[in-house]
């Protein structure tokens, strides 16, 4: 992680300026953690490129969702590398499922975890 620090909510933010909310009547929820990580996705896909190429691997199975690795699973595919998507229960960006062989969520779903009998 490069940066992260605690910071003003959005909504709240707003409101201290519009004037419609006093600094002094902030409390713990109205801030948030923020993170911000960068070239992150650009470094996973360099190793994905590297590991196809040097054939060190059959199978890559990444661990996102998100359209940032179609390159890179285009890239493995082409490679003659098995590429399986884990998204743990969470939306695929359509892009990046047409380029996977598989998607499988291995661990259990939260959602049904915490309702058991939906």
């Amino acid at each position: 992680m490069d940066h992260a620090e605690w910071r003003l909510k959005d909504g709240k933010l707003k409101q201290l300026l519009d004037g419609g909310l006093a600094f002094q009547a902030l409390t713990d929820e109205d801030f948030e953690y923020g993170t911000v990580q960068k070239g992150v996705d650009m470094r996973i896909g360099l190793d994905i490129a590297s590991l196809s190429f040097k054939r060190q691997v059959d199978q890559i199975v990444l661990i996102a969702g998100d359209s940032d690795f179609v390159p890179a699973a285009k890239l493995a595919r082409r490679e003659g590398i098995d590429f399986v998507l884990d998204p743990l229960w969470h939306s695929v960006h359509p892009l990046l499922y047409e380029h996977v062989d598989g998607v499988r969520s291995t661990c259990q779903n939260p959602a049904q975890a915490r309702n058991p009998n939906p």
